[in-house]
């Protein structure tokens, strides 16, 4: 069938890396949980404070101007707004909980406009909006322009620092994460990243999590989706695929994407290979369509090794 032989194509025989690095963030030192050091990585609140001459260019709401910075191919993706000659530019700001159309480029080498894009997962660019503290996360496909400008409707629900990922491939390049600061004004009052579980309610649909982040090698995570305690097994494709998942590193929002892989059925289990590029918390989102609608099923990990070669069980626990 048609479908399934395009689905087989996002089949991931090797662990997938962050932001499609070829190496998997071995640089960045695990120090406590849920937080890293690293040379070229900091938290959100260090990259607000300036970015003189690190990796981490501005990306706060308005025109981005920043210079070519170097980066490492062990460098996981979403951490630069600038990479390989390419730099992320909103154009646009936002007023919290107002509806706007969000405008913004992707700036090349040649210091114009990118307009030209590979289709990669039925759409030329994806478009994550996370809040900092990992508690709202949005997957949107914006539209382009002839003079390169994507446009797409959105709302940032409350106030406080967002992170913007354009996820893409440019025509004849390589496939690129990158990443920029958005700011809605008004009271910030983070909240604590969620509880670690392994199971997440979405509307009338529970999704349960089987398996680990283990960091620097793959860990194998099934996903099983069900609607009033009874399986789903109709599934609907979307982008492609029958579910799409998102991972973020809480702190500093380091962006892992993947797809399933091969399977003929629609359900209700959905399996993905993903690669931690270090210890800590997670969050993952996972959108899967059914009856027509898209649904996201988020969920807190933690990618941990019990005695430093081993790796341990993602636990549940509850503060």
């Amino acid at each position: 069938m048609r479908t399934a032989a395009k689905l087989g194509s996002y089949a991931l025989g090797l662990a997938v890396v962050f932001g499609g690095a070829l190496g998997v963030g071995r640089l960045i030192t695990p120090t406590a949980a849920g937080t890293t050091t690293a040379a070229d990585t900091r938290t959100g609140d260090d990259q607000a404070a300036g970015h003189a001459g690190d990796d981490h260019a501005t990306g706060h709401t308005g025109a981005e101007h920043s210079t070519q910075q170097p980066v490492t191919s062990d460098t996981p993706g979403g951490l630069q707004v600038s990479q390989n000659g390419y730099t992320l530019n909103p154009i646009t700001s936002i007023t919290t909980g107002v509806p706007t159309d969000f405008r913004f480029t992707v700036i090349g080498p040649d210091g114009r406009a990118v307009t030209d894009y590979q289709v990669e997962h039925d759409k030329k660019l994806h478009f994550i909006v996370a809040s900092r503290d990992l508690t709202s996360f949005q997957h949107v496909h914006p539209d382009l322009a002839a003079d390169g400008t994507w446009s797409v409707r959105l709302t940032l629900p409350k106030a406080g620092a967002y992170k913007a990922f354009a996820d893409f491939v440019p025509k004849g390049g390589e496939k690129l994460t990158l990443g920029a600061d958005l700011q809605a004004a008004g009271d910030y009052r983070p909240e604590p990243l969620p509880h670690v579980s392994r199971t997440a309610a979405v509307d009338d649909y529970t999704v349960n999590l089987a398996g680990d982040l283990v960091p620097g090698r793959a860990g194998k995570l099934t996903l099983t989706v069900n609607k009033d305690g009874e399986p789903v097994t109709d599934l609907q494709p979307y982008l492609g695929a029958y579910g799409h998942l998102v991972a973020l590193r809480a702190g500093d929002l380091a962006y892992l994407h993947v797809h399933p892989e091969k399977s003929d059925k629609a359900g209700p289990e959905i399996t993905f290979y993903a690669e931690a590029p270090s210890r800590g918390d997670y969050r993952l989102f996972l959108d899967f369509q059914h009856e027509g609608k898209v649904r996201t099923a988020a969920f807190t990990a933690t990618a941990t090794l019990s005695d430093g070669h081993a790796p341990s069980a993602t636990h549940d626990h509850t503060h």
